[in-house]
């Protein structure tokens, strides 16, 4: 391995944590080349939550804040609405 790839994989999970602190999901996903609805999926997957196919994530405007994000999570088998702050787990209801 070169130093350069050295260096890359030293300095990719801090471009990461970046997107999250300063610009949320969409970022993210962006990073890491996925789209929020697979992010967020992952995420409640690992929380516990059935999550077969997610279809789409869309933001709640309406109810997101400052460093407090709430997506819609429309999956094959479930909606789902998903409140995250960063670093913590997210808040997890399940809508339909």
């Amino acid at each position: 391995m070169t130093t350069c790839q050295h260096l890359l994989l030293l300095i990719s999970p801090v471009l990461v944590g970046m997107a999250l602190a300063n610009e949320g999901l969409g970022s993210v996903a962006r990073a890491a080349g996925e789209s929020p609805k697979d992010v967020l999926a992952a995420q409640i997957r690992d929380q516990g939550f059935v999550c077969d196919s997610p279809v789409r994530a869309v933001r709640d405007a309406r109810r997101s804040k400052p460093d407090y994000e709430v997506w819609i999570l429309t999956c094959q088998n479930a909606t789902y609405r998903v409140s995250r702050y960063p670093d913590l787990a997210a808040k997890v209801v399940r809508v339909r």
